[in-house]
């Protein structure tokens, strides 16, 4: 009965969650339920140590205990509305309903309060009315410059009164009515107040933080925010324009054409690129791309957002689409708001009537501005850059021709002579497609061409997708005129049948003199998707010498041994997950596992693996492969009594 009580009490917290109207709402609730055993309307937040922030919380940031990156500490309050009782529990009081003027008082909004009285505002705000007060804090007014509260406060003048009147909305609204996106007009002039509710809980004014909300008064309802606001009148392209620190930026907006997009309606969030960021970036470079429209459209639309993205709606990294069509990483550190994981952004919150201006001191330029060989320096296969540029082959990683690289990881070429001979610079130039492709194009038994003249197939496995032995090991580099993929190993192009590989190679010659002697030459020479786990000579003269020569004395047996180390379908080691089974030619399945990069098949580990060829794949083993439940032995000791049998 008591865990069905237990159960009943998890789904109404639950329910009164999802019940919740608004995403502020639902982390209010879950503010109120982790704060309730600590009384009636207690509500739990989350302070970033040595500052002021603090923050009602959903339910992952409860868990992670981490805002912005910084550990947090958890702090107990009144929720909203309510106050304590001396002597009794929790905060069980609601908050005595007065008016605006004396609630900012009972809030701790004194500053603001002692503004209001200075501005002549005092009497409007404690009449009759229905109004909405965007209430700074009095962190907020300490905040401002002192040469523009000076201006602001000096000798009564008429700009305190304008400014205290733009944080007010002529109607009552609570959080529930400060949807995402919505315009109020405010009572200075009707110039209009910005709202942003983001799915996190986290409400702005104009980019300024609700810091207390919904605090109710007679005529009207009170939010405390975090920052002065002011009016907003120019678009998000006029203030490009006016500022001197964006003069690049300005000229290559006009260049791009996207100037009418930034002077139009919308919601943008612009990383705004300062000179300097500009100047960092290599002459040759930004020459290129200012005098290339597509990519200077592209670069520009990767510092543009799809939405307006203020910096207190920022608590996590978090994946935002631009409109170039990828993502940045948009996050914070401290007090620091980063992109792509750097804290470049220097300046925040520059609100536009279209959207809001970041400043970065950093040029941000995505993979479709990018030539190859910067793709190629900027990824982790800094091995194979080198190798390319030592082969002669940089002219096609920096030109327009439309090109694929296969770049394969530092850790392909572990224990390999990187060597520039003749035969490195022919395989090198064999990791260069003719064509631009995407991995999402490609398709199972698809040939492409290389520029050293092979036709490389592609494979498609349940988990990977493969060019030749070289499997895709990570997202499509997608440059400006070539893209590139990077690959787990060094392409083998194949070198003839299984049987051409086996013949090549001394340490299958006792493998294939078996193999003739079976009569299987005919089928590993014919075309076909075959996978050979090969034993070496090694593993053959592991075996006692009496069962070795009783084993190639016995044709039959011969045969169906090594038609058990012949899987009947392709695989290479890239595509092998734990638990693969493969289908050999006789017998069971055969399992095949990864641990520590090394492949094993029947518990069996593979010496070398990925020996190319046109009908299939060879992988060494110096070990004779048998069944895990040594169905093998069973059937030899079988044959060798009806051997008997007949003698006798």
């Amino acid at each position: 009965m008591k865990r069905l009580t237990l159960f009943a009490l998890a789904i109404t917290l639950i329910a009164t969650v999802f019940a919740a109207k608004t995403p502020y709402q639902a982390v209010l609730q879950h503010s109120r339920i982790r704060g309730r055993a600590r009384g009636p309307n207690v509500c739990a937040m989350q302070k970033i140590p040595g500052t002021d922030k603090k923050y009602f919380t959903n339910c992952k940031q409860w868990y992670h205990r981490k805002i912005c990156g910084k550990p947090t500490e958890v702090t107990y309050e009144c929720c909203p509305g309510y106050e304590k009782v001396i002597g009794e529990k929790g905060c069980p009081a609601a908050l005595p309903l007065v008016n605006i003027y004396k609630t900012l008082g009972v809030i701790g909004a004194t500053t603001t309060k002692m503004y209001s009285e200075r501005a002549n505002l005092q009497e409007e705000i404690e009449g009759p009315g229905s109004f909405t007060f965007f209430a700074p804090s009095n962190e907020a007014w300490a905040a401002l410059p002192t040469e523009i509260l000076d201006a602001l406060v000096s000798n009564v003048n008429i700009e305190l009164l304008n400014a205290l009147h733009y944080h007010m909305i002529n109607k009552r609204l609570t959080s529930d009515d400060l949807k995402h996106g919505a315009l109020f007009p405010s009572m200075y002039q009707d110039f209009d107040v910005h709202i942003q509710h983001y799915s996190n809980g986290v409400v702005t004014v104009n980019c300024a933080r609700l810091v207390k909300t919904d605090q109710h008064a007679t005529n009207g309802i009170v939010h405390v925010v975090d920052r002065v606001i002011t009016a907003i009148t120019n678009n998000v392209n006029s203030l490009i324009d006016t500022d001197d620190d964006l003069d690049t930026l300005r000229t290559a907006v006009a260049a791009a054409g996207l100037t009418s997009l930034l002077e139009n309606e919308g919601s943008y969030t612009i990383f705004a690129p300062t000179n300097e960021a500009f100047e960092k970036i290599p002459p040759e470079t930004l020459t290129r791309i200012l005098g290339d429209p597509v990519a200077l459209k592209d670069l520009l639309n990767y510092h543009i957002l799809k939405n307006l993205h203020c910096s207190e709606s920022i608590v996590a990294g978090t994946p935002l689409e631009t409109l170039q069509g990828t993502v940045l990483e948009v996050g914070c550190d401290g007090e620091e708001m980063t992109i792509n994981g750097k804290a470049i952004v220097t300046q925040r919150d520059k609100i536009g009537t279209n959207g809001v201006i970041h400043y970065v001191n950093e040029l941000l330029i995505p993979d479709s501005a990018k030539t190859l060989l910067e793709l190629v320096e900027e990824s982790v296969v800094t091995t194979a850059s080198r190798l390319f540029k030592d082969a002669g082959l940089t002219d096609h990683l920096i030109g327009s021709e439309a090109v694929t690289l296969l770049a394969p990881l530092n850790d392909a070429f572990k224990d390999k002579s990187l060597a520039m001979t003749p035969d490195m610079k022919k395989l090198l130039r064999n990791h260069i497609l003719k064509e631009k492709f995407s991995s999402k194009s490609l398709y199972h038994g698809q040939e492409l061409e290389t520029l050293g003249g092979l036709k490389l197939r592609v494979f498609v496995f349940r988990n990977s997708l493969c060019i030749e032995n070289a499997c895709i090991a990570a997202h499509d580099k997608n440059g400006r005129y070539a893209n590139m993929f990077i690959v787990d190993q060094i392409l083998a192009p194949p070198m003839g049948t299984v049987m051409d590989v086996l013949k090549a190679d001394d340490r299958f010659s006792t493998l294939v003199g078996a193999i003739q002697r079976a009569g299987l030459s005919e089928l590993l020479n014919k075309k076909g998707t075959y996978t050979f786990f090969a034993p070496t000579n090694a593993a053959f003269n592991a075996m006692p010498r009496a069962d070795l020569n009783k084993l190639m004395s016995n044709v039959s047996c011969l045969a169906n041994l090594l038609r058990y180390h012949i899987g009947e379908e392709f695989l290479v080691s890239g595509a092998v997950t734990s638990h693969t089974r493969v289908t050999p030619l006789t017998g069971d399945k055969l399992e095949l596992g990864t641990l520590n990069s090394t492949v094993y098949v029947n518990r069996v580990p593979v010496v070398e693996t990925d020996l190319m060829a046109t009908n299939g794949v060879v992988h060494a083993v110096d070990v004779i492969i048998k069944p895990l439940h040594d169905l093998f032995q069973k059937v030899l000791r079988s044959h060798s009594s009806r051997t008997m049998s007949r003698v006798q």
